[in-house]
């Protein structure tokens, strides 16, 4: 592990993992959708388990036998679909994710919350992302949407973890950007975003000027904004403008009321092909396995939505929530 993850990771696990907007409560868990049969130890192709220890590996053999695979339309166990070779790709990472969850002593209920997470096709939302900041190519079979404030410090220490995974997965991934200013932030929190807004449509420069507010947290005063916009090269005449724009306010509100849809309640906020992204895991394994899954033949995804469309739980079974974009001036 790197010692920048490291650090991220220990500040998240120690002080919280977001800046919370509003109160969210705890899933309930459907204790009917996972059978509780004891199972012998099961040792599948594929699904390294020498690193649990003999109770560890019991653990994992009644979850694979227990829980339902994630392949569509399958009401099979994980361990019968790993072993019959189901070709939804999706059963060896499931297997795969059990095993790391068992290795770090989570609670039955971390598992199964986990498991659903990750896996449970009711859990994609398609999310479209028209009209918002984006880069990478529309054809990347992962897309990763942020919904992030830039007053907010744990946005501050994920932004380098986001875009060292995005370097290091360019012909993979895209990376879409959703404005939410949380009101606990105040005016520092409104304006910078919609300087983002205005680096964005003046000139196309919302990365560079996203990475600039990033790096200056503390400073959110009307004319430091227009300092790191001359920097990043956008006409303050026209950021200037463009910052104080009806059209501005509408497009923050935009953005907040998708959050409110998908009860986004904190920042930041990540989906990966539509799933809600734990920060405290690793984002480089989900960004592997997404693009695992969407190269396996026959594999169904959800319905492109445009900028107007309504979010909607994804086709059953889809593992991503593909979606295109437009750049707007």
């Amino acid at each position: 592990m790197s010692l920048v993850r490291f650090a991220v990771s220990a500040a998240f696990i120690s002080l919280g993992s977001m800046c919370q907007g509003k109160s969210n409560g705890t899933e309930t868990i459907n204790k009917e959708q996972t059978p509780t049969t004891a199972a012998a130890d099961v040792n599948l192709t594929g699904v390294d388990t020498s690193s649990l220890t003999p109770r560890e590996k019991a653990e994992w053999s009644k979850y694979v036998s227990e829980f339902l695979s994630p392949c569509p339309d399958v009401p099979v166990s994980v361990a019968q679909c790993v072993t019959e070779k189901r070709t939804c790709g999706r059963c060896v990472p499931a297997a795969k994710y059990l095993v790391r969850s068992v290795r770090d002593g989570m609670a039955r209920e971390q598992v199964e919350t986990g498991y659903k997470n990750r896996f449970d096709a009711s859990k994609v939302k398609s999310i479209p992302i028209d009209g918002s900041p984006t880069k990478g190519s529309e054809n990347a079979p992962v897309t990763i949407v942020e919904f992030a404030d830039f007053s907010c410090p744990f946005c501050a220490a994920y932004a380098p973890v986001l875009e060292k995974a995005f370097e290091e997965h360019k012909n993979e991934v895209r990376v879409v950007f959703k404005f939410m200013p949380l009101p606990g932030h105040g005016e520092p929190a409104l304006r910078s975003a919609r300087a983002g807004i205005a680096a964005w449509k003046v000139a196309d420069k919302f990365w560079e000027m996203n990475k600039k507010m990033f790096a200056n947290q503390q400073h959110f005063e009307q004319s430091d904004l227009e300092m790191y916009a001359k920097d990043v090269g956008v006409p303050l005449d026209k950021f200037k403008a463009t910052m104080g724009a009806d059209a501005t306010k509408e497009r923050l509100a935009q953005d907040q009321k998708l959050a409110d849809s998908l009860q986004v309640h904190g920042t930041p906020s990540i989906f990966i092909n539509g799933r809600e992204f734990n920060l405290k895991e690793d984002i480089n394994e989900w960004i592997a396995q997404e693009a695992a899954s969407a190269s396996v033949p026959g594999k169904t995804v959800g319905a492109v939505p445009s900028a107007s469309a309504a979010v909607s739980a994804a086709t059953p079974g889809a593992s991503a929530a593909p979606v295109t974009s437009a750049k707007a001036k």
